[in-house]
């Protein structure tokens, strides 16, 4: 079956993935077995040809290429060809309304002073974090993924970030248990 999925990426993203003399293109291309048509627009269409063996690779490429669409560099968005990873897109515009202040205030909330409060949601939980436009969007594998998801939706609901910042750790903590157990369950 062919599969074929057409993306609109902010302009100024464009170059970002066709990267130098067509790299960052040829790498999705040849990772995921898809075929990236990209015109100077920002329109992104993703053809699977028919012969793929693996379909779940073109869902891969969409996410790829949205990943950079939304502010990642192409090597971390490049750790979605992992099958475990994940990218989850939050919208702002829905969250708090049109208001281009009220988003800037609730983007600033979520970067935090010189990138801090991404940093440390980052490092809990082992994800990555972009906050571009009016988006804020995270890489990452389960459950981390649910935590850093959950971190941002306190933050843009107002929650202090020594909150946040608190919660994060016991679930850091909770993350850690987690990986003694099956590290002990597979040693024993």
């Amino acid at each position: 079956m062919l599969y074929r999925e057409t993306i609109r990426v902010p302009a100024e993203r464009v170059g970002v993935i066709v990267g130098h003399k067509g790299r960052v293109k040829r790498r999705i291309e040849k990772l995921t077995n898809t075929i990236l048509t990209i015109d100077s627009s920002g329109v992104v269409t993703i053809t699977n040809p028919l012969d793929t063996e693996d379909p779940v690779l073109a869902w891969k490429a969409r996410d790829i290429v949205k990943a950079i669409a939304r502010g990642f560099s192409p090597k971390n968005a490049l750790t979605l060809i992992d099958e475990d990873a994940r990218l989850i897109v939050i919208s702002l515009r829905e969250i708090v309304g049109n208001s281009p202040n009220q988003q800037k205030r609730v983007a600033g909330r979520i970067i935090g002073m010189n990138g801090r409060t991404r940093r440390v949601i980052e490092q809990t939980t082992e994800t990555l974090v972009s906050v571009y436009g009016k988006t804020v969007s995270i890489i990452g594998t389960d459950p981390g993924l649910e935590y850093a998801q959950r971190a941002v939706q306190m933050l843009i609901n107002g929650a202090p970030h020594s909150t946040v910042y608190s919660w994060l750790e016991r679930m850091r903590r909770e993350l850690n248990r987690r990986k003694a157990e099956i590290w002990e369950s597979d040693f024993y």
